[in-house]
């Protein structure tokens, strides 16, 4: 997949994705991979920077397999920017769609 469509949709599914439940960064990750190939060295900037613009809290939680995981939290800023970029995607997609299957 093209990288840059999938730059642009990464805050949307990792909001989206938060919004189900908590996760720490690599389940994040895990989860996205399931339906678009992506590194993790492209989610944890994400990550950070979200958390910074007051999107995610974030808080630590003991695990059995290691060190304690940082886990991420929806704000409502964070839900409400979600709900914006849903809207915004639909338009997007309907738009395209309209475009590429008038072409055929």
């Amino acid at each position: 997949m093209n990288p840059q469509f999938k730059k642009g949709v990464l805050n949307l599914c990792v909001l989206a994705l938060l919004e189900q439940k908590d996760m720490y960064g690599y389940e994040l990750v895990q989860a996205i991979s399931t339906q678009i190939e992506i590194s993790e060295g492209s989610v944890y900037p994400l990550l950070r920077r979200l958390t910074k613009d007051g999107l995610f809290t974030t808080y630590l939680m003991e695990s059995t397999e290691g060190p304690p995981r940082k886990y991420y939290q929806i704000t409502e800023q964070g839900i409400e920017q979600l709900n914006s970029l849903r809207n915004e995607w639909e338009s997007f997609i309907s738009g395209v769609n309209t475009l590429i299957q008038g072409s055929k």
